[in-house]
């Protein structure tokens, strides 16, 4: 459940732009703020059914999203070859054509 939760926050924050302002606000309450469901139903004079079904589409078109523009996909990839680049650099033993692969692996990503 945590990692669902930390990718959907990921995805959001790639993603909240291509959001109605409902969307964003009913994600934001329920994924950062830790509103439960009932709480948001209540602030929106909605039921919760319809806070819960709006979620998930959300959810929904936020996977879509990434299945198309990989942001969050290319930004894991970039996150592990700068962790590689860093340990290189801390071994001391690395050579140039480590350095320059990863930099070209980097590249790849954009």
């Amino acid at each position: 459940m945590l990692e669902k939760t930390m990718r959907i926050n990921y995805l959001f924050d790639f993603y909240q732009s291509l959001l109605t302002e409902k969307q964003k606000s009913y994600m934001s309450l329920y994924y950062l703020d830790d509103y439960s469901l009932g709480e948001i139903a209540d602030e929106y004079d909605i039921s919760r059914q319809a806070v819960y079904d709006n979620i998930k589409r959300t959810e929904a078109m936020l996977e879509e999203y990434e299945i198309k523009l990989l942001l969050f996909q290319k930004f894991q990839e970039r996150t592990m070859w700068i962790a590689k680049m860093k340990e290189l650099i801390d071994t001391e033993t690395y050579s140039k054509d480590d350095l320059l692969a990863a930099v070209i692996e980097l590249e790849k990503l954009d």
